[in-house]
């Protein structure tokens, strides 16, 4: 299993009814994408991948849970993980989608 089944099937129930949201494998993990644009991805170890509003990342790492993604030693300015623990509940996992799907749908469709 290369990503966290669990946390993947409860997006999924999140954005069911959204018709431009797709699904793709990719970074070892499970990839959902608004318009064509990565908005979040399910990882391994139950934590969430996102991508955010670049002008709201310096506030959004701040927040209970939340840092920003490392590649290759260096942390990626509006790419942030959020941890199991904060996407404990419905709301938790809500809120997050929202951030990355709002971004993703910002950005000219792919």
């Amino acid at each position: 299993m290369a990503y966290d089944e669990n946390l993947a099937a409860r997006i999924r129930a999140h954005v069911q009814d959204d018709l431009d949201v797709t699904e793709k494998k990719m970074f070892g993990g499970l990839a959902f994408l608004a318009s064509g644009n990565l908005a979040v991805a399910a990882t391994s170890r139950g934590s969430l991948m996102l991508r955010c509003d670049p002008e709201e990342a310096d506030r959004l790492a701040t927040e209970p849970g939340t840092n920003r993604m490392v590649m290759q030693g260096r942390a990626l300015h509006n790419w942030l993980v959020v941890d199991e623990r904060t996407l404990a509940t419905d709301e938790g996992l809500r809120g997050w989608l929202e951030v990355g799907l709002d971004f993703a749908r910002s950005l000219p469709a792919k």
